[in-house]
């Protein structure tokens, strides 16, 4: 199976794309943080962000949401984020990353769980707040650079997806998988 990783800022419309690429009959994985924001929330903790266990709660719900649906049917699978955003998660939030976080993302790297092709969708030019994303568009684009240096520093290969229909970002993605494909 190969696995993909689409990632960006809060607000880059990576949802849009990994629902259009559902309903294309792709296996989606789904972001992590959002769910453990959530469930925290749901608990009553306002803010659970603010608790350093909270990058280690986000690391093992995203290993686990990755291994089950590695027993999928499919050739492709797209995952909206991947431990390695979680690593820029720390970073921005200005912890230092768990050791639980480093093991994970040794694991991807040797088992080379996702294609080193990583789909940086770019920012939209705004965010929309909602419960889990409370942040400025200053701060998003902050969070986009850490994201990329991140991604960078493991060794992915980039591949921009620029501001456009959530159609023809999903056209860019096809063809870069495609190619991809091909070698």
């Amino acid at each position: 199976m190969n696995r993909f990783i689409l990632t960006g800022a809060p607000g880059s419309g990576k949802t849009a794309i990994l629902r259009q690429l559902e309903i294309e009959g792709f296996s989606v994985v789904e972001e992590a943080a959002t769910d453990v924001i959530a469930i925290e929330q749901a608990r009553g903790v306002v803010e659970p962000w603010k608790d350093a266990r909270f990058i280690d709660s986000i690391t093992e719900l995203q290993r686990r949401r990755q291994i089950l649906k590695s027993f999928e049917a499919g050739d492709i699978q797209f995952h909206d984020r991947s431990v390695v955003c979680t690593a820029a998660l720390a970073i921005y939030l200005g912890y230092r990353i768990p050791e639980t976080l480093r093991q994970e993302i040794e694991r991807i790297r040797s088992e080379s769980v996702f294609d080193r092709h990583v789909f940086f969708i770019q920012n939209l030019g705004f965010v929309t707040p909602s419960a889990a994303r409370r942040i400025s568009l200053e701060e998003a684009l902050r969070f986009e650079q850490i994201h990329f240096e991140v991604y960078e520093s493991f060794g992915f290969e980039i591949v921009s997806i620029k501001q456009a229909t959530v159609e023809e970002r999903v056209a860019m993605i096809r063809g870069t998988v495609e190619a991809a494909a091909r070698c």
